[in-house]
C-alpha cells in the first residue's frame, strides 16, 4: 500500500456521476424557482408562504446562519489523567470560546470548573 498521496479513485472534493448527474438536472430549474420564489415572497396570500421564501432566498444569497450546539454526554471514554499540561491548555483553547458563547446565550455552559 502506497503511503502519502492517495493512488485511486476520485479526487478530493470530485461528484461521483449520480450526483453530479442529478445535480447538473436541478440547476437547470434554478432560475425558475428563484423567480417563484421572488412572486411568493412578494404576492402570497399567507405571510407564513412570504416569510418562508424570503428566508429561503436570503439563505441562498448569503448562506444559512450558523447554529450553536450544546453537546450534555459522552462521545467515548477518556482518561485524562494521561493527557499532559499542553494538551489541556489546547482544549481549552478550543473549548473556552464554545462554552463562553453558551452562556452569553443563557446556557450554563461546562466548562470553568462549575
Amino acid at each position: 500500500m502506497a503511503k502519502g498521496n492517495k493512488t485511486g479513485g476520485r479526487r478530493k472534493g470530485t461528484l461521483n456521476k449520480a450526483t453530479q448527474e442529478i445535480t447538473t438536472l436541478a440547476r437547470a430549474h434554478v432560475p425558475a424557482a428563484l423567480q417563484e420564489l421572488g412572486r411568493l415572497a412578494t404576492e402570497a396570500q399567507s405571510e407564513t408562504a412570504r416569510v418562508s421564501a424570503i428566508g429561503m432566498i436570503l439563505d441562498r444569497a448569503y448562506g444559512k446562519p450558523s447554529q450553536a450546539i450544546q453537546h450534555s454526554g459522552s462521545v467515548g471514554t477518556y482518561d485524562l489523567t494521561k493527557v499532559t499540561d499542553e494538551d489541556l491548555d489546547r482544549l481549552e483553547a478550543i473549548l473556552g470560546p464554545i462554552a463562553l458563547a453558551g452562556r452569553d446565550q443563557g446556557g450554563e455552559g461546562e466548562a470553568g470548573g462549575e
